[in-house]
C-alpha cells in the first residue's frame, strides 16, 4: 500500500507540474519565449515542483484558516451566548454539513483516472492510501487554527487538539454511508453533484448552526464531548467497512465515466459534455419572441436555458430574503445587537464587495453561453463578424445585468432598512450610498465577466478552459475582492469612491470590448 501511495503521489505531482508549465506557456508574451521542449528542462521542472509543493501547503492550511475565520469566528460577536460554547456549536453543525458535501473519497479527479484506469493500479490500495493521506492533511490543516481560535474563545487546550478528529471522523462516517448505499442500491454519490436530500440536510444543519444561537441555544462543552465520543466511536466501525470494501474499481469507473473524465476520444468527450448540458435546456413550441435580429436570437436562448440562467438566481433570492427576515427578527428580539450592526453597516461596506463577488453568476452564465451556443456558432464565419459579435454582446450584457440585479436589489434594499432599524445615521446620504453601491457592484461584476469572456475566450473546442490569462485575471479579481474584507472605512466615502470606480471601469471595459472583441472572440484549438 505504501508503494501504491508513493507512486500515486509522484503521478499527481507530475501532472500538477506539467499543468503549471502548460499554464506558463499560455501567458501572453511569455508563451512566445518559452519553447515546447520546456517540459524536458530540469530547471523548470524543479521550479514546477517548488510551486507544486507550495500549492499543496496552501491547500492543507489556507482553506482551513479561512473556513474557521469566516464561517465561525467572525460570527461569534453576533450572539449573546458564551463564545466558547457558540464556537463549538458552530463547529459541530458545520462539520456535519461539510461531511455531507465532501468526504474526499467520491470526488472524480483526473489523477484517479490516470492511476486506476490508465495505469491499472490496485483501486483498493490507491483509494485507502490516498484517503489516509487526505485525513492526515485534514487533521494537520485544522490543528493550528483550532488551537488558535480555541485559545481566543476559551476552549480548553485538550479539546482544541481533538476538534480536527471530529472533522476526520465525520467524513469517514459519511464515506462509509455512501459505500453502504452503493452496496445496497448500486448508486454512486458524486460529491460534485450531491443528491437533493443531501442539500436539504445541509440546509437544516446550517439553520441549526446559525439560527439556534439567536435563541440562546447552543451545545455545551459536556454535550459536545458526548457527541464527539459517539461520532469517534462510530468512525472506528465505519473505517472497518471502508477497509473491507472491495468494489472501489467499479465505483470509480462509474464515477469517472459519468463525469466524462475517462473518455479517450476527444470528440466523444465533447459530445458527452454537450449531452449533459442539453438536459437543462427546455424545448417548447410556446417559447417565441416578438423581438427581431440579435435580440430575437438571444431571447430564445434565454427562454430555453432558464434552468441554467435563472434557477440559481432564484435560490439566491430566496436565501437572501430568508436571511433578511432572520436579521429583522433577531433585531426585534435582541436590542443589544442594534449598536453593533449599525456600526458594521457604516464601516463594513468593503466586506460586501466580496459578497457580491460570490453571488455574481457571470462565469456560470458565460460558460452556458459557450457550451450551448458559441461552441457551435463560432464555427460559422458570419457569427464571427464584428456586427454579429457586438450585437449579441449587447443583448447578453443586458440579460446578465438583469439577472445579477435580482439578488443585488434584495441586498441593496435590506442594508438601508437594517441601518434604519438599528438607529439610522446622521447623514441620510448613507442610505442612498448603501443601495447604489450594491447595485453598482452588481453591474460591475456583470460587465467584468462578460468582457473577460469576449476578450480572453478561455474555452477550447473540447469545451475545456485552457486560458492561463483568464485564470490569472480570475485569481486577481478574487484576491482584490477578498482583500476588501479587512478594510474598515466609512460607508459614505468608500461607497462614493466605489460607485465612481464601477462606472469608470464599466465604460472603459465596454469601450475596449467593442474595439477588440471581434478579433479576440474565437474558438481555441
Amino acid at each position: 500500500m505504501v508503494k501504491s501511495f508513493w507512486l500515486s503521489l509522484r503521478l499527481r505531482n507530475a501532472y500538477r507540474v506539467n499543468s503549471i508549465i502548460y499554464s506558463l506557456k499560455q501567458l501572453p508574451l511569455i508563451k512566445k519565449i518559452l519553447p515546447d521542449r520546456l517540459y524536458k528542462n530540469k530547471g523548470i521542472k524543479i521550479l514546477g515542483n517548488i510551486i507544486s509543493i507550495f500549492l499543496e501547503i496552501l491547500n492543507i492550511f489556507l482553506g482551513k484558516l479561512l473556513y474557521l475565520w469566516l464561517m465561525i469566528f467572525s460570527f461569534l460577536s453576533m450572539y449573546e451566548t458564551k463564545s466558547n460554547e457558540t464556537f463549538l456549536h458552530l463547529f459541530f453543525f458545520l462539520t456535519l454539513a461539510g461531511a455531507l458535501l465532501n468526504t474526499y473519497m467520491f470526488n472524480p479527479t483526473k489523477d484517479k483516472y490516470y492511476a486506476m484506469i490508465l495505469m491499472n493500479m490496485d483501486a483498493r490500495k490507491y483509494t485507502l492510501s490516498n484517503y489516509i493521506y487526505a485525513m492526515v492533511k485534514t487533521f494537520l490543516g485544522f490543528l493550528p487554527f483550532t488551537l488558535l481560535f480555541g485559545f481566543l474563545v476559551g476552549v480548553p487546550l485538550w479539546l482544541s487538539i481533538i476538534l480536527p478528529l471530529l472533522v476526520c471522523a465525520a467524513k469517514i462516517n459519511m464515506a462509509a454511508i455512501n459505500l453502504r448505499k452503493y452496496r445496497q442500491e448500486r448508486k454512486v454519490i458524486n460529491e460534485n453533484n450531491p443528491p437533493k436530500s443531501y442539500w436539504l440536510l445541509v440546509l437544516v444543519l446550517l439553520l441549526c448552526a446559525y439560527g439556534l444561537p439567536f435563541l440562546k441555544i447552543t451545545i455545551t462543552e459536556t454535550i459536545f464531548l458526548v457527541l464527539l465520543i459517539i461520532i469517534l466511536g462510530v468512525s472506528i466501525l465505519a473505517w472497518g467497512q471502508i477497509w473491507n470494501f472491495s468494489y472501489f474499481r467499479k465505483i470509480y469507473k462509474e464515477l469517472l465515466a459519468n463525469n466524462s473524465i475517462y473518455i479517450k476520444n476527444v470528440n466523444v468527450k465533447t459530445e458527452v459534455a454537450k449531452a449533459s448540458s442539453l438536459k437543462n435546456i427546455q424545448y417548447n413550441e410556446k417559447f417565441t419572441s416578438n423581438k427581431s435580429g440579435f435580440a430575437y436570437f438571444h431571447d430564445l436562448f434565454v427562454k430555453r436555458h432558464r434552468k441554467i440562467l435563472t434557477l440559481a438566481i432564484k435560490k439566491q433570492a430566496i436565501v437572501l430574503l430568508f436571511l433578511f427576515g432572520l436579521a429583522v427578527i433577531a433585531l426585534l428580539i435582541n436590542k443589544n445587537l442594534h449598536q453593533e450592526i449599525n456600526n458594521l453597516l457604516l464601516t463594513y461596506l468593503p466586506y460586501f464587495v466580496f459578497i457580491m463577488y460570490l453571488l455574481n453568476r457571470g462565469q456560470t452564465v458565460t460558460n452556458a453561453m459557450f457550451l450551448n451556443c458559441d461552441h457551435s456558432m463560432l464555427t460559422y464565419r458570419f457569427y464571427r463578424t464584428p456586427k454579429v459579435i457586438l450585437g449579441i454582446f449587447k443583448e447578453r450584457l443586458k440579460t446578465l445585468i438583469f439577472l445579477n440585479l435580482i439578488p443585488a436589489s434584495i441586498i441593496g434594499i435590506a442594508l438601508p432598512v437594517l441601518l434604519f432599524m438599528t438607529g439610522g445615521t446622521t447623514n441620510p446620504l448613507n442610505y442612498v450610498i448603501l443601495f447604489v453601491s450594491v447595485i453598482s457592484m452588481s453591474i460591475f461584476f456583470s460587465v467584468h465577466y462578460l468582457v473577460m469572456y469576449y476578450l480572453l475566450q478561455p474555452y477550447n473546442v473540447e469545451t475545456e478552459m485552457k486560458s492561463s490569462t483568464y485564470n490569472v485575471v480570475q485569481f486577481l479579481t478574487y484576491f482584490v475582492c477578498y482583500a476588501m474584507i479587512d478594510l474598515h472605512l466609512p460607508t459614505l466615502y468608500f461607497g462614493a469612491c466605489l460607485i465612481l470606480f464601477c462606472v469608470l471601469y464599466s465604460f472603459l471595459s465596454l469601450f475596449i470590448a467593442y474595439r477588440l472583441a471581434p478579433k479576440t472572440f474565437k474558438l481555441r484549438r
